[in-house]
């Protein structure tokens, strides 16, 4: 049997064709589902179509044939390129917020702000220089930011530096600007606060300069760190180069002449100054002594003013090591004061029945206190130093033996011992805080990291802080000795040159000396051998000036 097939017929297929009844309103779509379009409307579609199809065939036409050769042109020479919107460099304030740099209008350029520096002197070394965006002779920048190249502005440049925008235009085939088109900000920089005292800087930096150019020193260095945060109140050299005149690069008289200079302007004495320290190791030589139990502090040494060893190869000779003069029976804290040679040559290398520490202990403890050594400060560059030894010698001076003599030497600081100012300025930190060796920081409110010192006691401590008070009190730094604030310090000359007639002058210290908050170093570089005034004398001048 076939099987049907059965499907619903919807009503609309019944009534497709059935007139609507008069009851019905097409209105409301009753009746016929599909109602038929009028002509009238078709003619009017019909007619619209064919006014747009015109039109536009008109438009093409006048485009291609009529305008298409200018237009052509006109395409080949203009062009939609960009050109850099500059941020603006962030500020550089002390640590009083004082600006240190900051932006000007810069008249030769609208498109580059100028970079305006402190007119206050001292501070170049720190903050650095710049150098400027830089367009080539059609007016395309070829450099594109500002760049750090010393100083603050080289350490954290790209903290300063900010983010450029874009702004489009679109020029023609002469390179001349068309139209402007949209424009993407730029985004400034940062500031940032450093750690250094405008004034105090400016101060050490003005009586470095009285006193090198009274003198004939050939130039100076000063040194100021918080003892207990590791923060550089005043970092200066004396001479130094304008911030502004290398940044901008347009004065070359100036700028040859700093080449020329033998006070070095361009370096920065603190940490990349290599000296000779003199006397000024010696507190440190003597916390050795107390540690290795060579010494009582208590007893006494006499210093004729000099000491005399049998000479290695002639015996019947002898070698004399003088003292800068005599000062009698000294013990530890006097010797400290007035700088007793004799006493520091015996407690390191020994004489008679006087046991010394030798030369290994010298390197040991002041390698302790990080002498010699980079201190780790946020500059661009830093020195190390040199502490006299064995090894050295033996690479220095090849096939020539180690001597007591030569310990002699290196314990008062002479020989081939050099230094930095900010690795004495660190280590004298250290001695004042009793044992924390702090990593330098030229930032604002940032400690450095900290090494325990554990090789000493307090009353170690207490002997050498009392010997360095006894200085300013009695001894070689009593111009120090002033009414504004109790100061321990020591003293140390130099002599540098290969006739020995020039030296270097040091003071290095902390105050205030019942609770050290600063340490302090201060440099005199290659003066007069027979002049008087030393760097303890400039320091004086700068705490008068503040």
């Amino acid at each position: 049997m076939k099987k049907r097939y059965n499907q619903n017929i919807d009503p609309d297929e019944i009534f497709l064709d059935v007139r609507n009844s008069p009851d019905f309103n097409e209105q409301q779509f009753e009746g016929h589902i599909e109602k038929a379009i009028s002509v009238k409307t078709i003619k009017f579609f019909s007619y619209f179509c064919f006014a747009v199809f015109v039109l536009l065939v008109w438009k093409t036409a006048d485009l291609q044939i009529v305008q298409g050769k200018d237009l052509y042109s006109k395409s080949l020479e203009n062009k939609l390129d960009k050109t850099p919107v500059i941020a603006e460099r962030g500020v550089i304030y002390d640590r009083n917020g004082i600006e240190l740099a900051w932006n000007s209008e810069y008249q030769e350029d609208k498109d580059i702000l100028k970079r305006s520096y402190t007119k206050s002197p001292g501070l170049s070394h720190v903050l650095g220089y710049v150098n400027y965006p830089k367009k080539d002779e059609s007016g395309i920048f070829w450099r594109t930011e500002y760049i750090g190249r010393s100083g603050a502005e080289l350490t954290y440049n790209d903290i300063l530096s900010g983010k450029n925008g874009v702004k489009y235009f679109e020029t023609n085939a002469k390179g001349e600007i068309v139209s402007s088109g949209g424009v993407t900000p730029s985004v400034p920089g940062s500031n940032i606060y450093l750690s250094v005292d405008q004034k105090v800087s400016s101060a050490i930096y003005e009586s470095l300069k009285e006193v090198s150019l009274n003198v004939g020193y050939r130039g100076g260095a000063g040194v100021i760190m918080d003892v207990k945060t590791g923060e550089i109140i005043a970092l200066t050299n004396y001479p130094e180069y304008s911030s502004e005149v290398l940044s901008t690069g347009t004065d070359k008289e100036t700028i040859e002449g700093y080449s020329k200079d033998i006070g070095k302007p361009y370096m920065n004495k603190v940490v990349l100054g290599r000296y000779t320290p003199g006397s000024i190791v010696k507190p440190f030589v003597a916390l050795a002594a107390l540690a290795e139990g060579v010494i009582d502090p208590l007893k006494s040494i006499y210093s004729s003013g000099s000491i005399s060893i049998p000479n290695p190869y002639y015996p019947e000779l002898k070698s004399t090591f003088y003292d800068w003069k005599a000062h009698g029976y000294v013990d530890m804290r006097r010797a400290i004061a007035v700088s007793s040679d004799v006493y520091f040559y015996e407690i390191s290398g020994g004489f008679e029945d006087q046991k010394g520490i030798g030369i290994a202990n010298i390197d040991k403890y002041s390698k302790i206190f990080a002498i010699g050594e980079q201190t780790g400060i946020n500059v661009p560059e830093e020195a190390s130093g040199v502490i006299p030894t064995p090894e050295w010698k033996s690479k220095v001076f090849k096939g020539d033996a180690w001597r007591v003599g030569d310990t002699y030497n290196t314990s008062i600081g002479q020989y081939g011992y050099q230094v930095t100012p900010i690795q004495m300025v660190r280590a004298v930190s250290a001695l004042a805080n009793k044992g924390e060796l702090i990593v330098p920081t030229l930032l604002k409110d940032e400690v450095g990291k900290k090494i325990k010192i554990e090789n000493f006691t307090d009353e170690m401590y207490k002997i050498v802080h009392e010997g360095m008070r006894m200085t300013v009190t009695e001894g070689t730094a009593q111009v120090l000795n002033t009414g504004a604030v109790d100061i321990a310090a020591k003293t140390g000359t130099a002599q540098v040159g290969i006739s020995k007639s020039r030296i270097n002058s040091w003071s290095v210290g902390f105050f205030p000396y019942k609770n050290p908050q600063y340490a302090f170093a201060i440099l005199l570089e290659s003066g007069p051998s027979e002049n008087g005034v030393s760097a303890s004398v400039a320091f004086r001048k700068a705490i008068d000036k503040l």
